[in-house]
């Protein structure tokens, strides 16, 4: 146990070394820092007994190098002013040995930063440069962005196009009879229509053609058993201009070849009405032998009759039931057309294919039967079918005076009579 008076004796010893020890330590830093400024002092002067020396050494130079024109200069007391490295500006050389001399040269004086032009100025240019160059930079970066996005909104538009059979103008629509549709290439060798559709008007089931404000198709009528007594008279006066009737066909099931029960009374009455007379046979001929033998069979029909319009070929299946030709292929059913029209034209009558768009275009292959007209069945106002045709079959229940009931309506755009 420490008593209060000894403590109290021993810092207060402890206190006076310290004193002690902080009065040497500044008085070593006051000493240091007049030896380093003595030392700098040296040093200053050093440098200045060297420039001096050096500047000497130019002027004795000079004044050895004189001209006499020069010396008269001097003695008129003309001083040429020299350059003095690292100085700015220039000096006579009696006012730079006097600078020397009394030790007036200065830090500025000796710059050799000024040794070389200061560059100009172009903060206000900067400035304003800044001020406006972003502006015009975002201008142009909105305007190259919106010129990007019209091109690749361009390109989308145009994949999408050549992407869309529907709007590529290279495709034609087909739709089956079970409802199911299919985008088909257009075959561009084979002739395309030239019609004019905006062309067409249609009064009272009545279509025509017109061109520089005049009708240039021909109405007509396709007429079989199944329309039962027609008034040909009636139809003539409705005007009608031609018929297409039905001679004949072969049994879908049987095979076997019949006349159209009405076909002569047809043939009577069409002619005495006046009218352009054509037929049309219901082929299910399975080979070109059998063909031949349908086309036959019209032309020993006709022998006893004159008409003026077309033989048409008319093969199709058979709504709800199992036709003889389904089982032919594409291949198959093109020979048949072809032997029953070639048969047909070598006897000296105008050859004509029926068949509806979806028939034309997937059943036969008409690349092989160019040679021939077409007789197109497209039940509406505006046909869509892409191949040149003659004829075409805008309705299958048509309503026209002298039938009773429907009637199959008919526009020719040529004038086979006249061929």
């Amino acid at each position: 146990m420490r008593l209060p008076g000894e403590y109290e004796e021993r810092n207060s010893g402890l206190s006076m070394k310290y004193m002690i020890m902080g009065v040497s330590l500044s008085i070593l830093l006051i000493l240091g820092a007049v030896v380093y400024m003595n030392k700098q002092e040296e040093e200053r002067k050093s440098r200045l007994r060297q420039q001096e020396t050096t500047v000497m050494a130019l002027d004795y130079e000079e004044g050895e190098g004189k001209t006499e024109e020069e010396g008269n200069a001097e003695s008129e007391g003309i001083t040429e002013e020299v350059p003095v490295v690292g100085y700015a500006g220039r000096r006579s050389l009696q006012e730079v040995e006097r600078l020397y001399k009394e030790n007036k040269l200065t830090a500025s004086d000796l710059d050799f930063w000024d040794m070389y032009p200061e560059e100009p100025e172009y903060a206000a240019d900067t400035e304003t440069e800044n001020q406006t160059k972003p502006e015009n930079r975002n201008g142009e970066e909105e305007k190259d962005k919106a010129a990007r996005y019209d091109e690749a909104a361009q390109r989308l538009a145009e994949e999408e196009i050549a992407n869309d059979p529907s709007k590529d103008g290279k495709h034609t629509l087909l739709t089956y009879a079970d409802g199911t549709e299919e985008w088909v290439l257009i075959n561009p060798y084979l002739e395309q229509n030239t019609y004019d559709y905006t062309k067409l008007q249609k009064k009272a089931d009545k279509m025509s053609y017109y061109d520089n404000g005049r009708s240039v198709s021909y109405l007509g009528v396709d007429l079989s058993k199944y329309n039962g007594e027609v008034d040909f008279v009636a139809l003539k006066e409705a005007g009608v201009e031609f018929v297409m009737l039905r001679l004949g066909s072969r049994g879908y099931g049987s095979g076997q070849i019949m006349l159209d029960e009405n076909f002569e009374e047809n043939m009577k009455k069409a002619t005495d009405a006046g009218l352009e007379i054509g037929v049309y046979f219901f082929s299910q001929a399975i080979t070109a032998e059998e063909a031949v033998e349908e086309s036959n069979f019209i032309i020993q029909t006709l022998a006893n009759y004159k008409i003026t319009y077309p033989v048409a070929f008319d093969m199709e299946y058979v709504e709800n039931d199992k036709a003889r030709i389904e089982a032919l292929s594409r291949d198959e059913k093109t020979a048949v057309a072809k032997a029953f029209l070639q048969n047909t034209k070598v006897a000296g009558y105008q050859p004509l294919i029926y068949g509806t768009k979806e028939w034309l275009i997937k059943q036969i292959d008409l690349t092989k039967l160019t040679e021939y007209d077409i007789w197109l069945s497209q039940q509406k106002d505006m046909p869509d079918y892409p191949y040149k045709f003659q004829m075409w079959q805008y309705s299958l229940e048509g309503e026209i005076s002298g039938v009773n009931g429907d009637v199959g309506l008919n526009i020719s755009f040529v004038d086979y009579s006249e061929k």
